[in-house]
């Protein structure tokens, strides 16, 4: 994994998680299921970047 890739799905995932707090916190059900997404898709990206560095070795 790149590590501007490794960076870029770490600020994606946080920034999921302040959403999902300031949805919950404002009960903002839309932005905390943003949150949510945002969060779910860096993981996927992380998971997919590790199984391309495993092609790679």
């Amino acid at each position: 994994m790149g590590f501007d890739d490794k960076i870029d799905n770490t600020a994606e995932n946080t920034a999921g998680k302040v959403k999902e707090g300031v949805g919950r916190a404002t009960d903002d059900e839309r932005l905390e299921a943003e949150g949510r997404n945002d969060q779910a898709s860096a993981k996927l990206k992380q998971a997919g970047e590790k199984i391309k560095d495993a092609f790679k070795s």
